[in-house]
């Protein structure tokens, strides 16, 4: 590459982050239109123009057809969908469109979830607006006392928090053998009743999902027994800034804490390590991961 192409290149990456809010936001729109769920009802494998979309659409919009292909030529840019080119009428250049496999994590699958949902939630108008306020808080109060002020956004944050958890928890258990032969399973921070803060149940182990907090982990390690463990599912940091996929999404959710949730962070494995010492734990492992998420266990 020349010193010209180099200059080029760092400055069309210049403009790609000066507008790397149109990817999501445009993702956002096709999510709702529901483009991505009818290209998916078809044969697999098979592209479809942008007038047979439409055409499945509630819309009388003369342009839409114009306007979906806008889109979607936007999202196979990124490799979200599959694009063909053909010859049309008087020399037009017409699109067809299919998914591209990442797409298959954005359509409902089998157990009628995916990770659209999530999209829809971190580009709801309630969490973009905390970006905002980075050093400050929007809502003058945390993440979670504003769900309970929003049914409308709650249900919004279930649905991505439910659809996310189902799809990770479902390949994990595919790989992840630890659960067998216990007789006593213990979710901390599952949502529902108790406080980690104050006490854990009893039991041979302890499942923690985006838990792992220092309090928390010292009340658990008092209600396992001798060789009992936690299970924490969880993504870990890199400790320098790599640019695979896997590293920039724990990057990008590491700042989602950082706008969302007050004290709430990433950690790198150094960070666990020192987790699991601080709170009597003699054992620490990796042991499986998927999605970008690690399966890990502190032993007593």
């Amino acid at each position: 590459m020349t010193l010209l192409e180099e200059e080029q290149e760092a400055c069309n990456y210049a403009m790609q982050l000066a507008s790397a809010s149109v990817l999501p936001m445009t993702l956002k729109a096709a999510i709702e239109l529901n483009l991505l769920e009818i290209i998916s009802r078809g044969v697999t494998g098979a592209q479809l123009f942008p007038e047979e979309i439409v055409a499945q659409l509630p819309i009388e919009n003369p342009d839409v057809a114009v306007m979906v292909d806008r889109i979607l030529r936007l999202l196979a840019s990124y490799s979200i969908l599959t694009c063909s080119v053909v010859d049309g009428d008087g020399g037009k250049v017409r699109r067809r469109y299919g998914l591209a496999p990442v797409a298959r994590f954005l359509t409902q699958n089998e157990d009628g979830v995916s990770m659209a949902t999530l999209a829809l939630m971190n580009q709801d108008k309630i969490l973009m607006e905390s970006w905002y306020y980075l050093k400050e808080s929007a809502y003058g109060m945390t993440a979670f006392e504003y769900h309970g002020t929003d049914p409308r956004f709650n249900t919004v944050f279930n649905a991505g928090m439910s659809n996310h958890s189902t799809i990770t928890m479902k390949k994990m258990l595919e790989i992840y053998r630890g659960f067998d032969g216990l007789g006593v399973l213990v979710d901390v921070g599952g949502h529902v009743g108790g406080d980690m803060f104050e006490s854990v149940p009893s039991g041979d182990a302890i499942f923690m999902k985006r838990r792992a907090l220092p309090k928390g982990l010292k009340n658990c390690w008092k209600a396992l027994p001798e060789q009992g463990k936690i299970i924490v599912m969880e993504g870990i940091l890199p400790e320098a800034p790599e640019t695979t996929r896997e590293a920039q999404s724990l990057f990008q959710l590491d700042m989602i804490m950082l706008a969302h949730n007050p004290g709430g962070k990433e950690r790198t494995e150094k960070d666990f390590q020192s987790l699991a010492k601080s709170a009597g734990f003699s054992g620490f492992a990796k042991v499986s991961t998927a999605f970008g998420v690690w399966i890990m266990e502190f032993t007593k």
